[in-house]
Order: structure tokens, then C-alpha cells, then sequence
């Protein structure tokens, strides 16, 4: 597993978007913006049990990712790896609300539905390169 840089990490720390594409199961490309955390490792998706990249991603785990400094567009991250495990639960729910306060200040996910369940797709790189 490659390390990640200071910059992708800081990058992944900051209040920045991340486009997360995952493959369809026709084949084709299907792209997401979300909300994205790490640990200085691996990197953090949060989403809902039953949404298109979840589903695609348990199907096949390969995934890619970029973000982008919010600030400089030219300054960004882009990633390649594998979702390795899913966190669901009460876990997953705090973390939606971590990502709420990191994004919006809010310290409650405003978006949530409280039928829907949330995971964490816990993601390893296997490539990471930088602009």
C-alpha cells in the first residue's frame, strides 16, 4: 500500500470535495461527489447502505478518487484502491455527523433520513499521484 503524502493527506483533511468513480455493472463509469475523511492511511467514504457506489463497490471493490484543493483547483490528489472493509452502525452515523461538522459546521448530518443506514467504506490505496 502506498503511503500518503503530506499534501494528499492534507488534502483529504480539508474541507474538500472528492469525486469517487466506481464501475456499473454494464461496465460503465459511474461518478459521485462526496464528503471524505482518512486516518493517515486509508481513506473514508461515508454514504447510504443501498446507493449506487455502495452497491457497485460491494460488487466490485476497485475504486478511484480525486479531489481537489478548494481553494486552487490545480492543486489536487488523485487515487486509486480498494475498498477493504465497511464500518455500519452507530460508528458510520458519527462519522456522517464528523463529515456534517467538517463541511457545514452543522453538528448533525441535516441530509439524514432516519430509515436510511449509513456505512463507511474503508478504502486502500494502491496508486496515488498528485498535481
Amino acid at each position: 500500500m502506498p503511503k500518503l503524502s503530506r499534501k494528499t493527506r492534507e488534502l483529504l483533511e480539508g474541507k474538500n470535495f472528492a469525486y469517487v468513480a466506481t464501475v456499473n455493472r454494464d461496465g460503465s463509469p459511474q461518478v459521485t461527489p462526496v464528503w471524505i475523511d482518512t486516518d493517515g492511511k486509508s481513506i473514508f467514504v461515508n454514504t447510504a447502505l443501498g446507493r449506487v457506489k455502495e452497491r457497485n463497490l460491494a460488487r466490485d471493490p476497485r475504486v478511484a478518487l480525486a479531489v481537489f484543493d478548494f481553494a486552487n483547483q490545480y492543486n489536487g490528489a488523485f487515487v486509486r484502491g480498494r475498498v477493504i472493509k465497511t464500518i455500519r452502525g452507530k460508528k458510520a452515523e458519527d462519522h456522517i455527523d464528523h463529515l456534517s461538522f467538517k463541511y457545514t459546521g452543522n453538528k448533525k448530518y441535516a441530509g439524514r433520513n432516519r430509515r436510511e443506514r449509513r456505512v463507511i467504506l474503508v478504502i486502500e490505496p494502491t496508486s496515488v499521484s498528485e498535481r
